[in-house]
């Protein structure tokens, strides 16, 4: 049985490895079963798409072309910015009157 991420969707993190360290986004969705995020505006990949039907396009308003969207990072390549001070930390989990609570480590700052 997989962990539960401990950065979900809407937390603001910074990447620190591959081609996009050291830049910050917010977290747009979480994949838990393959340990992936997908962070706005990072890891852009480009995918060449067909046109579609003229039906379908008067539908869905697209054509084709070269399409661009964010591509997956692993969740170890990127940490929580603690919404407090502004920092990148690593997250711990504790309890709170039987809730399970985000915890930074490196002040003891609860995330939520």
């Amino acid at each position: 049985m997989a962990r539960s991420p401990r950065i979900r969707s809407e937390d603001q993190v910074r990447i620190i490895s591959g081609k996009d360290r050291g830049k910050t986004g917010r977290v747009l969705r979480v994949d838990p079963k393959k340990d992936k995020v997908f962070v706005e505006g990072m890891n852009i990949q480009k995918r060449h798409a067909q046109p579609r039907t003229q039906q379908q396009q008067r539908q869905a308003q697209e054509g084709g072309g070269v399409i661009e969207r964010e591509g997956p990072i692993h969740i170890s390549n990127v940490q929580l910015i603690d919404p407090k001070s502004g920092d990148p930390t690593r997250v711990g989990i504790t309890r709170e009157g039987g809730k399970r609570v985000r915890v930074a480590r490196r002040n003891g700052n609860q995330i939520d």
